[in-house]
C-alpha cells in the first residue's frame, strides 16, 4: 500500500516468497505461522474487499492474491518448498534422472507401481498409500538435514526422489476416483 495514499501498489515482478510470507528462508517452516500470514494477508488484499476500488487497484489485488496463495502452496508442500529454495540457491531443479543411478530405488518405484496397477479394492489402496506417506515423510527428514547440512546436491537428489512418490500420490488419487 502507499503510506501517503493507502492505495494497493502492484505486486514485485519477483517477490521472495519465504519474505513475502514472513519465513525464514529454510526447509523447516511453521506451517501454522504460514497459515496464520496466508489468512492475514488474503484478508488485507482479498479482491473483495476492492469491489469499489479503481480498475487498477481490483487488478492489483487479483494479483496480490494470487501470489500469496502461490507462495503459500509453495511453502507448504516440501516438495515445491524444496525446489523453490534449489531455485533460489542457483541450483537446477531436481530431475527424475538425477536418481536413475539408484537402481534399488527404481526397483522400488516400479514396484509400487506394478501394485498399484494390480490393486482393486480399497484395503490394498490404504497400504499403497500408507507406504508412499511413510517414504514422503522419511524424504522429507532426509531433505531437512541436507538443507541443514547446506548440502544442496544431496537435497537435489533427495527432492528427485520425492518426485517419483508425488508422481505415485497422484496416480494413486486418480486411481480411487472412480470414473
Amino acid at each position: 500500500f502507499c503510506p501517503s495514499c493507502q492505495a494497493l501498489q502492484p505486486p514485485a515482478p519477483r517477490p521472495d516468497l519465504f519474505r513475502l510470507m514472513d519465513c525464514d528462508r529454510s526447509f523447516r517452516i511453521d506451517a501454522q505461522q504460514l497459515r496464520w500470514r496466508f489468512r492475514s494477508l488474503q484478508h488485507a488484499v482479498h479482491p473483495d474487499r476492492f469491489g469499489q476500488r479503481s480498475p487498477k487497484e481490483q487488478c492489483y489485488s487479483e494479483q496480490h492474491s494470487s501470489l500469496i496463495n502461490k507462495a503459500y502452496q509453495t511453502l507448504l508442500n516440501p516438495l515445491s518448498r524444496g525446489l523453490y529454495l534449489l531455485e533460489l540457491s542457483g541450483v537446477d531443479p531436481a530431475q527424475e534422472t538425477d536418481c536413475d543411478t539408484d537402481s534399488a530405488f527404481l526397483m522400488e518405484i516400479l514396484e509400487i507401481n506394478e501394485k498399484l496397477a494390480e490393486t482393486k479394492n480399497e484395503d490394498n489402496f490404504e497400504e499403497i498409500e500408507t507406504l508412499i506417506k511413510v517414504k514422503q515423510e522419511e524424504l522429507t527428514r532426509e531433505v531437512t538435514a541436507a538443507f541443514e547440512r547446506d548440502d544442496l546436491q544431496e537435497a537435489k537428489k533427495l527432492l528427485a526422489k520425492m518426485k517419483y512418490f508425488a508422481n505415485l500420490e497422484d496416480k494413486l488419487k486418480a486411481k480411487k476416483i472412480p470414473s
